[in-house]
């Protein structure tokens, strides 16, 4: 076909494409941050190209447990099939081995009345048979059909050889299956951690803070909070260290630095010289390749077994210049807690600086203040003149309605010529 060459102008057509192009970004989008530990608290760590994996058979009871609930159950399903049909065939053979299948072919069914006591397992006449001896034996039991006589000491030597190994399948499976439902990671699902941190001036001090809470009534005895900061450095001599775990102080006013986890609260760090926050400002915390990792630890009152909690904070995840709203109030003697308001923040004044040049220049803070409360009084203002002149014209829409309800005068004429006014 030809070009229709007077129906869009060239010139406007090449505009346009320039301009598409244009739009179209020339580079990718930053891909997500890796995260060493995921907000859910598992650790975001792939384990590859592990040579011995014997080990792992050698310690088979801590692999069953960390194995998915599918593979448990279909492990727990064919540990006992197994069992049963590997002795459903031993004592096939014993009574094939013994002559009771083909004695019980040959017999009638008033001569097989007489065989109970010279075979060695009563009415195993088929391998189907051996496979419900088998689970009655096991499982014991028992329905009173099939029996053990004194004829073959080989059939003893099986049974007691089964009721063994039946208790010891019992035992590891059982356990295994008990000790799933009881892990501590299950009790650490009720342990919450705020979304976000925040930093912001606490006593004339810079602090790291995020909140912490335990959604069930029984409480965690002896609990404690420690903070690691991972992040990639690089030693003088030239090697690159992709994991190095910084520990960092918690502001507890607790000797034995325990919590007492009643209800939610906000765990704080001094940003100080120990800390590796120090040299951090508000601008350089978007840059910053750096993890917060903070771990939980405590003994569950119910059941006794230590427990453990994890989550972390980016850099992206830390807000600066903001604080936790407060959730705990007393209502009727009782203290409440608003768990729709577990992560939520509001900002406040703080300097944009390091903790460094904080320290260095104490009036960066008094600067910082003073314009807060400049800000805040002028906002005051601006409020109560708002009020003012809604409250003014509230007042002045309210005498326009009372004026237009005024009757005006009235003048009758009579006959007479007489006038008379009347006013309503």
């Amino acid at each position: 076909m030809l070009a229709r060459k007077s129906i869009i102008p060239e010139e406007y057509v090449l505009a346009r494409i320039a301009a598409e192009n244009l739009r179209k970004p020339r580079i990718r989008d930053r891909l997500p941050k890796a995260r060493f530990i995921a907000k859910s608290g598992a650790c975001n760590l792939a384990h590859k190209n592990i040579r011995e994996q014997g080990r792992f058979l050698q310690d088979i009871f801590t692999t069953l447990v960390d194995l998915k609930w599918r593979h448990t159950l279909v492990i727990f399903t064919m540990s006992f099939l197994c069992s049963w049909l590997l002795f459903a065939i031993m004592w096939w053979l014993v009574a094939f081995a013994h002559g009771d299948i083909y004695a019980y072919m040959e017999k009638s069914g008033l001569e097989k009345s007489g065989l109970e006591s010279t075979v060695c397992v009563t009415n195993v006449r088929s391998f189907t048979s051996a496979f419900l001896f088998s689970i009655e034996v096991q499982v014991t039991i028992g329905f009173g059909g099939r029996m053990m006589t004194e004829e073959c000491p080989l059939a003893i030597t099986v049974l007691i050889l089964q009721n063994i190994v039946g208790l010891i399948i019992n035992a590891v499976m059982l356990g295994c299956i008990f000790m799933k439902t009881a892990q501590a990671h299950r009790r650490a699902e009720t342990l919450i951690f705020s979304r976000h941190a925040v930093i912001a001036v606490r006593n004339g001090k810079l602090c790291f803070m995020f909140r912490v809470g335990d959604l069930r009534k029984s409480m965690i005895i002896s609990a404690s909070v420690r903070i690691q900061v991972v992040k990639k450095t690089t030693t003088p001599e030239g090697e690159v260290v992709p994991i190095h775990q910084l520990d960092i102080p918690v502001d507890n006013p607790i000797e034995s630095n325990n919590i007492f986890l009643v209800a939610p609260l906000i765990i704080s760090h001094v940003i100080d010289k120990r800390s590796p926050l120090y040299d951090i400002s508000a601008t350089d915390l978007d840059n910053q390749d750096l993890e917060v990792i903070v771990i939980l630890e405590g003994v569950v009152e119910t059941t006794g077994i230590t427990t453990q909690a994890r989550t972390s904070y980016i850099a992206e995840e830390i807000q600066w210049g903001h604080r936790f709203v407060s959730i705990v109030t007393e209502e009727e003697g009782v203290y409440s807690v608003d768990y729709s308001k577990f992560g939520n923040t509001v900002k406040v004044a703080a300097p944009r600086c390091s903790a460094r040049e904080l320290d260095e220049k104490p009036s960066i803070l008094i600067q910082t203040l003073q314009k807060s409360e400049l800000s805040h009084q002028n906002s005051l203002r601006k409020r109560n003149s708002m009020r003012r002149n809604n409250s003014m014209r509230r007042n002045n829409s309210i005498r326009r309605n009372n004026s237009s309800l005024i009757v005006p005068k009235v003048q009758f004429m009579t006959l007479e010529g007489n006038q008379n006014t009347t006013e309503s």
